[in-house]
């Protein structure tokens, strides 16, 4: 019937699941080309086997004279579906970009999973909670270096 947008916060919808009905193809992913004084990344731990991500974490931080002025952070693997961590978005953007300030903004996504975190035969939910930070970090950190602070 058309081409519709859907925005990624919308796209995901569970365990392998999205929100494209049954007569409906993905045909592009849009991702802005970013400006100077931006930068993003993605890390995952993959599962040996699939490949999929265990945990994964994306950031896009925006920085200005040092401070990030806008982030974007999503996580994956851990939970049902991909989800925003805007705990972690809130502890970082207004601040100073500093090792410190990385490392407790990614501490803020156990603010962000709540009791959904699943897990299975590889990794426990509490496996993944607790090294759910590290990945968040190292995401942070490398798009803040692609911004230009580090």
């Amino acid at each position: 019937e058309g081409e519709r947008d859907i925005d990624a916060d919308a796209f995901f919808t569970g365990i392998m699941s999205t929100s494209l009905g049954e007569d409906e193809i993905l045909v592009a992913v849009l991702v802005p080309v970013a400006k100077p004084g931006e930068g993003s990344a993605y890390v995952k731990f993959a599962h040996p086997a699939s490949r999929y991500a265990v945990i994964g974490a994306a950031a896009h931080v925006s920085v200005a004279n040092g401070r990030c002025t806008a982030a974007r952070v999503a996580v994956g693997g851990l939970l049902p579906c991909a989800r925003r961590a805007a705990a972690v978005e809130g502890a970082l953007v207004g601040q100073a970009i500093s090792e410190d300030r990385l490392t407790q903004a990614a501490q803020a996504i156990t603010g962000d999973l709540g009791n959904d975190v699943t897990g299975d035969i590889f990794a426990s939910a509490g496996y993944r909670a607790a090294v759910a930070p590290v990945y968040v970090r190292r995401a942070l950190a490398a798009a803040a270096a692609r911004a230009g602070r580090t």
